[in-house]
């Protein structure tokens, strides 16, 4: 296989999008003039909150809450103590666990050491890829790494290659509760690549499908993740696990026009393995098939290395796009607990005690739908996290819309925070920043948890009646959020 000057992979080179898989985020409308006296809304200008919430006609419960950052002084609220599932919100919780616990300027590491000695561009030894737990890490970002490898001059390793994942817990799914097929609900390792996920593409009628580990500059193909076309109706997608391979099926119908899609990986230590050992052999270096080893040996070295962006950027990066794995990672980096549930038992404690949120969590991405919270206690837990912590400064500035959802352009009024969207199940949480200068903090959380609960697992990425609903949620949060900033 030969690789250009440029270090691209010939015959597994392709254009194609970055592996982020975001989540849209809210964005409010054009707020009222300021009316005289300061502090109430004039007759008739927008109707009672409660009066927009009917409005709505979301069903369920329906909490809000909205304060003085300054003073505390709470402004408006209903069902402000209603459990309610906190769905991505709990994202900015997370975030501000990493940065207490790990720090802003932390990087995360992923190497490749040597046991042995090398001389003449071979190897005596075992070559060992280490995870640093890097959840940012791409094909393109791996595939620099291994050039960086070949660039020493290494083209033969006599001894094994060893992969290294142990920085952190390993588990294959995020949650229990959602389709097998969605890929922001991937397993998680030490190692990680493309956010635990593997591409699926394929031509019209499923004539012709691959799996890759798809990046701009390098698409590697992957061989531990195969896809079978069926003739069946249902369901769209089956998975079967293997030692070491997992085997996908889909239904032919569901392949009309040509397309890809990304799919997550269950077993993301020998993905990330086989995914290295193909560029290695793309740069003229080969490798023996992996072996996923529990401890790094003691007589390892390092050859080279990359450093993660620093963590600030990485979370800014998590709260924008909202990518599950991220959120998963930095949780469980942050706590160093040996197990998942354990990881999420101490952020509650840490949010208890430094945020004086109470919440029941199962995760740290608030993709499970059992977590629950209350509009109060994000509320609070935002304006304390802002306070100790500077949250501000990496939630997504969400700007201003008018009536008609087009942006308004230079809007004086900031608004900045974070959404969250699960089946029948929509909130947002930030900060108002208006022309008064009177900062406000907010919590808005919808959940029809009834409505949620009947939808079959298998229709839990796309249930009748959903997209209208969170449009319904949205418009109601920017209704909300354009009352309250001319409340002040």
């Amino acid at each position: 296989m030969t690789v250009t000057r440029r270090g691209v992979l010939a015959g597994l080179l392709a254009g194609a999008a970055g592996p982020a898989l975001g989540e849209a985020v809210v964005r409010s409308l054009r707020p009222l003039a300021r009316p005289d006296g300061g502090s109430v809304l004039t007759a008739g200008a927008e109707g009672s909150a409660s009066g927009l919430v009917g409005a709505a006609k979301l069903g369920g419960t329906t909490g809000y809450i909205v304060a003085e950052v300054a003073s505390g002084r709470v402004l408006e609220q209903e069902n402000a103590d209603a459990l309610v599932p906190p769905a991505s919100v709990v994202k900015a919780i997370t975030a501000l666990y990493g940065l207490d616990r790990l720090g802003g300027a932390h990087r995360f590491a992923t190497q490749v050491m040597a046991v042995g000695q090398v001389s003449g561009g071979r190897l005596t030894g075992d070559l060992v890829l280490v995870g640093g737990g890097d959840p940012a890490l791409d094909s393109d970002s791996l595939g620099d790494l291994v050039a960086s490898l070949a660039a020493t001059g290494l083209r033969e390793v006599t001894g094994r290659f060893l992969a290294y994942a142990g920085a952190l817990p390993s588990f294959e799914r995020i949650t229990e509760d959602q389709p097998v097929q969605v890929g922001y609900n991937p397993g998680l390792s030490g190692l990680g690549l493309n956010f635990n996920r593997v591409n699926f593409e394929w031509t019209k009628g499923g004539a012709t499908v691959q799996m890759t580990a798809r990046g701009e500059r390098y698409v590697p193909p992957v061989k531990m993740a195969r896809m079978q076309v069926v003739e069946r109706e249902a369901p769209l997608f089956a998975y079967a696990r293997g030692d070491g391979i997992e085997e996908w099926s889909v239904a032919r119908g569901a392949l009309r026009a040509e397309g890809s899609r990304w799919l997550p990986v269950r077993q993301v230590a020998p993905y990330v393995a086989e995914v290295f050992q193909t560029l290695c052999a793309a740069q003229g270096i080969g490798l023996r098939r992996a072996e996923v080893v529990q401890a790094v040996p003691a007589a390892a070295r390092v050859l080279v290395a990359r450093q993660s962006d620093p963590l600030t950027v990485i979370l800014r990066q998590m709260l924008r796009f909202s990518t599950n794995i991220t959120a998963e990672t930095v949780g469980m980096m942050a706590s160093g607990a040996g197990s998942h549930a354990g990881s999420v038992a101490a952020m509650e404690a840490w949010a208890a005690a430094r945020l004086g949120l109470r919440g029941d969590l199962v995760d740290h991405s608030g993709l499970g739908g059992r977590s629950r919270v209350t509009a109060a206690g994000i509320m609070r837990a935002f304006a304390a996290g802002d306070r100790a912590l500077g949250l501000r400064p990496i939630l997504r500035n969400i700007g201003m819309r008018d009536d008609n959802g087009k942006a308004v352009k230079d809007s004086p009024i900031k608004v900045v925070g974070k959404s969250g969207t699960l089946n029948f199940v929509s909130g947002l949480a930030g900060f108002i920043e208006p022309l008064s200068g009177r900062d406000l903090v907010f919590a808005i959380f919808s959940a029809d948890a009834a409505r949620r609960e009947a939808v079959p697992l298998a229709d839990r990425e796309d249930p009748p009646g959903e997209t209208a609903w969170v449009r319904r949620a949205h418009l109601l949060q920017a209704r909300l959020i354009r009352r309250w900033s001319g409340m002040v």
